[in-house]
Formats: structure tokens, C-alpha cells, sequence
């Protein structure tokens, strides 16, 4: 009879747990009354010691069960290599229970069933078909980061999954990779900071000269949310700002940033002094810039790439680098990433390449994290998703 009593109380005062006396005034009443008076302590010791233990029991009940209660959240793992970052995992565990691969994994039948979204970090954990067969109470996986090229749409709506990205969080830190991308380029700062800290430097050269951004021209190759972004900031150095894009902006978004559309991308490629890539990954713009069109730029353009690095046609970029058939490239994506170590690219003086950081940043990361657990809690409760992916 107690037990049933302690156990229906406890799940009225989860919190009390952490505070002895009001928990045995709530779930005993015997030992809280100051007018009840027990005639022999050794019953009273007994009884206590009785109810240390059961208060010990019901607390680790009530721990489970409200951990049970929230949803379930498949992750790869928490920190190491490729785990969720500890912080951003903390943050999920405020609205989710979090169960990393392993531990699905070590007890598929007790936790497939419990698990209704799958939390994707930085490409993992791998969504594939054995994965989702597994998983009979699927509604969603929310991806951290806009490009979904990693993840097979029309299998996963094949299950009745909802797909998310979190678009809103990427567009400012990726639209500034791509402008330190190309002011760097521009200035020779990775060349310039070698020299500056070699031990066999002397003397700096006088000829040694970049080009300048201010007054230039920017061609951006896909005007989404995040290539309108870098048009506002290409506005302020006064560049001059073409785009192509699969559809054109309104006059009024164009006028904003003083952007010109420009219909063929041939076009864009003949007149720009930077080309910027800023499009999805897709069918129709795998390996889109290839050696055609990296002979049609001119011989002093810098291609930069802030999208995914199999929108380029990485050997045919390797002969115009090599060739000088461009001036220079600055990329944060290549394929695959990281480049074997021997790969050509590596061994070029006209190429800065960094570690898809695109959207590294700590307000970044934890923003993504934020509109994921907006689009997984909108899933779980029924209600209009905030950017839901959906296959083509």
C-alpha cells in the first residue's frame, strides 16, 4: 500500500526529490505528522531507513520515466570527433531524450520504437534505408545546416518522414566565408602571412602585389538567401554585382543591392572579376563549373566557392589553376573533404582552401540547433513546420 501511495505521489513532485524533508512529508505522511509519535525509536530508525531506500528507488524511477516522457532523439554520439557538440547536446536535452547510436544500437528492440526524430550534425548519423526500416515511429529528421544533398529525399517521403533544414541560421556566417574568402584571395593574406613568419625572411618584396575588391566585379551564381547576403555586403565596397539565378529577384531586391541579372551564365563568367558559387547541390549543378566554363572567365578572375565542392570540376579547375587560365580560386568545400593528401590542389600557390567553416561560428552552430528543435518539436505536435524539405 505504501508503495503504490509513494509511487502515484512521486509523480506529483519530481522536483522535491532533491529536498529529503519535503519529500517525506509528502509521500509519508506517519513520519511528517508532528502530532503522530512513534513509541520505540528503534521502530522509528527502521522505519526511516526503510523509506531512505524507497525514496532512493521511487527518485531513480521518476528520473526514468521523465526522461521517458520527453521525445526520443536518435544522434550519433555526444562530443569526440563527429559527435553533437556537448553544449548544443545539453540544449537538445532541455526538450528531448537524446540516445546516441551506440546505445540504440546496443538495445534496438527496447529503443526503436520510442525514437520519432533523428538529429543530423554535420552529415551524421548516416540516413539509409536499414536505418529508417528500423525505425517503425519516425516523423522526422531534422538536419543542422541547409544543404541536403546527403540525404536521399524521395526515400525518406517514401516512409513518411518530414526532411528540415535550418536556412535561417546559415545565411549571415556563410555569406561572410565567402567575403574573407575572396578579400583574402584578393590580398594574398595566406601567402602574405608565410612570409611574414617565415624564418628564411629578410626583407619584404615590393612587387609583391594583389588586387583590389573595391570597384570590382562580383558575379554570384545562385541569388538565394544566402548570395542575396553577400550582395548586401559586396554593396558596401562598391562593387559592381551581377547574378544568375534559376529565377529572378524582384526590382525592388535587385535595386536594394544594385544587383543586375543576368539570364545566361556565360555572361556573368565573361565579366566578373570574382565568381561567386552559392547554389545547391542537385543534379542540374553537379560539376557546373567545368573547363568550358572556366574559359570563359578572364584570365584575372578568382573563383570562389562557398556551396558544395561538386559544383566544381575539381581537374578541370587543377589545368586552369595551373594554366593560369583564371588568377586564383578560394574554396571552403571540395570533394571529397578533406582532399587526399597528395591531390594537386594542395601543392598550388593560387588556391586557399579552408575547412568547410562556412557556418563555424558559435552563434551558428547553436542557431541551427535552435531551428532544428523548432522543426522537430512543430513535427511531433502537429503544427505548421518552419522549413520542411521536400523532395523534387
Amino acid at each position: 500500500m505504501f508503495r503504490s501511495k509513494a509511487s502515484s505521489l512521486s509523480k506529483l513532485i519530481p522536483s522535491m526529490f532533491g529536498q529529503s524533508h519535503l519529500a517525506y512529508k509528502f509521500i509519508h505522511p506517519v513520519i511528517a505528522s508532528h502530532g503522530h509519535r512513534c513509541h520505540r525509536s528503534v521502530i522509528y530508525k527502521q522505519r526511516y531507513r526503510t523509506l531512505q531506500l524507497r525514496r532512493r528507488t521511487i527518485s531513480t524511477r521518476t528520473k526514468v520515466m521523465s526522461e521517458g516522457e520527453l521525445p526520443a532523439v536518435l544522434i550519433l554520439d555526444i562530443g569526440g570527433t563527429h559527435g553533437v557538440l556537448e553544449d548544443l547536446a545539453e540544449l537538445l536535452k532541455k526538450h528531448f531524450h537524446l540516445i546516441t547510436m551506440k546505445e540504440f544500437l546496443g538495445n534496438k528492440e527496447e529503443m526503436r520504437k520510442k525514437i520519432q526524430s533523428v538529429f543530423v550534425f554535420e552529415c551524421r548519423p548516416t540516413i539509409d534505408r536499414e536505418l529508417l526500416e528500423s525505425l517503425p515511429n519516425l516523423k522526422i529528421i531534422a538536419n543542422s545546416g541547409v544543404g541536403v544533398d546527403h540525404l536521399d529525399l524521395k526515400m525518406i517521403s517514401s516512409f513518411g518522414v518530414k526532411v528540415t533544414n535550418t536556412p535561417h541560421a546559415v545565411a549571415d556566417p556563410t555569406a561572410d566565408i565567402g567575403m574573407a574568402l575572396m578579400l583574402a584571395s584578393a590580398r594574398r593574406l595566406v601567402e602574405g602571412c608565410h612570409i611574414a613568419v617565415s624564418p628564411d625572411t629578410k626583407h619584404f618584396a615590393v612587387d609583391w602585389l594583389g588586387v583590389e575588391v573595391t570597384r570590382a566585379t562580383l558575379g554570384i551564381i545562385g541569388m538565394g538567401s544566402i548570395g542575396y547576403k553577400v550582395a548586401q555586403r559586396a554593396r558596401a565596397f562598391n562593387m559592381r554585382i551581377l547574378y544568375h539565378n534559376r529565377n529572378r529577384r524582384r526590382k525592388e531586391e535587385e535595386e536594394a543591392v544594385g544587383a543586375h541579372y543576368c539570364a545566361k551564365m556565360e555572361d556573368l563568367l565573361q565579366q566578373s572579376d570574382f565568381v561567386m558559387l552559392v547554389v545547391n547541390l542537385t543534379p542540374e549543378t553537379h560539376k557546373l563549373i567545368g573547363k568550358k566554363e572556366l574559359g570563359l572567365m578572364k584570365p584575372t578572375a578568382t573563383l570562389i566557392n562557398i556551396s558544395r565542392g561538386a559544383v566544381i570540376d575539381q581537374d578541370a579547375l587543377v589545368e586552369a589553376l595551373q594554366n593560369k587560365v583564371i588568377r586564383a580560386a578560394a574554396l571552403d568545400v571540395t570533394y571529397p573533404e578533406p582532399l587526399p593528401r597528395d591531390h594537386p590542389l594542395l601543392n598550388l600557390n593560387n588556391v586557399i582552401i579552408t575547412p568547410h567553416i562556412g557556418t563555424a561560428t558559435v552563434q551558428a552552430i547553436r542557431m541551427m540547433a535552435e531551428e532544428a528543435i523548432a522543426n522537430m518539436l512543430a513535427v511531433l505536435n502537429g503544427q505548421p513546420i518552419p522549413s520542411e524539405v521536400f523532395p523534387k
